[in-house]
């Protein structure tokens, strides 16, 4: 028990001080500033300000500052374009206090100006541009609202971090509707366009394809004879008797693909003659 009643009255005189990650004190004395400590961990004034940070807890003030990195956004900030349209701007940014000294005791609300600064800022840069710079460039607005910023910040113990204008976005309902049913006929048109001419595309490369399956199949056909009769010729050329053989196959498969009628005969006169008996009586 007695060991954090002494660590109590040794904080209370200001004996040490724990200081944390992102946090700066700020040690006053008869309302002058005697130092700052940002280090994080365990400080000990006395060694930095001498004994007069002994008097601070009786005549003075520790002001506890938060350094780590802030971002805020700003919604719905109004700017009217070259043409006189009304249109709602998000902005946002990030800052951090480098000085907390200056964010102490130059501005009694740094926050309030810092904001106020960077709307007034936005709206000057944004205001009567063309609505299509408006809409496409807001990277390079981007930079000059911060440099247009910074000046100022860091008088106020801030370093502005990145700005970016967020949203573009129209205020009028009407203008909106109108915007839209304009979209709406360009992409069907568009749409139109781009399908009329796929099919012609689609119709030219089946036309080329066609053309050049039937130039294969011509050159195919014209060919075979050619390949056929010298095959013809090697066979006669070897053995007549299967030539011969090779006619008579091909002779039988023409005339089964014809689907004509074939009479087969018996080797008998006797046949022959009764057959040509009845031809005559039949005439």
């Amino acid at each position: 028990m007695l060991i954090p009643i002494l660590l109590g009255f040794a904080r209370f005189f200001g004996l040490y001080a724990c200081v944390g990650e992102c946090k700066a004190h700020v040690f006053t004395l008869f309302g002058k500033v005697i130092g700052t400590l940002d280090q994080p961990g365990l400080q000990i004034p006395v060694f930095k300000f001498g004994p007069r940070a002994l008097l601070v807890p009786f005549f003075g003030k520790s002001y506890v500052v938060d350094t780590s990195l802030r971002q805020h956004y700003l919604r719905s900030q109004m700017v009217n374009s070259e043409e006189g349209t009304p249109m709602g701007v998000g902005i946002w940014y990030e800052m951090r206090v480098t000085d907390p000294v200056s964010y102490l005791f130059t501005n009694a609300n740094p926050d309030g100006s810092l904001q106020a600064n960077v709307t007034s800022s936005t709206i000057s840069t944004l205001s009567n541009l063309e609505m299509e710079k408006m809409l496409e460039d807001r990277h390079s607005l981007s930079r000059t609202v911060r440099k247009t910023v910074s000046p100022l910040s860091e008088k106020w113990g801030y370093t502005l971090g990145s700005v970016y204008i967020r949203k573009v976005a129209f205020t009028d309902r009407l203008m909106v509707d109108n915007i839209t049913e304009k979209v709406v006929k360009r992409l069907v048109q568009v749409t139109s366009a781009m399908k009329q001419d796929g099919e012609n595309r689609v119709g030219l490369i089946k036309s080329e394809t066609a053309y050049r399956v039937s130039q294969k199949m011509a050159e195919a056909s014209a060919s075979r004879p050619k390949i056929v009769g010298k095959a013809l010729n090697e066979i006669a050329a070897a053995d007549p008797e299967i030539l011969n053989t090779v006619l008579s196959v091909m002779e039988v498969d023409t005339l089964i693909e014809s689907n004509a009628e074939v009479d087969l005969l018996p080797d008998s006169s006797n046949v022959l003659i009764q057959v040509g008996e009845g031809a005559g009586r039949e005439s």
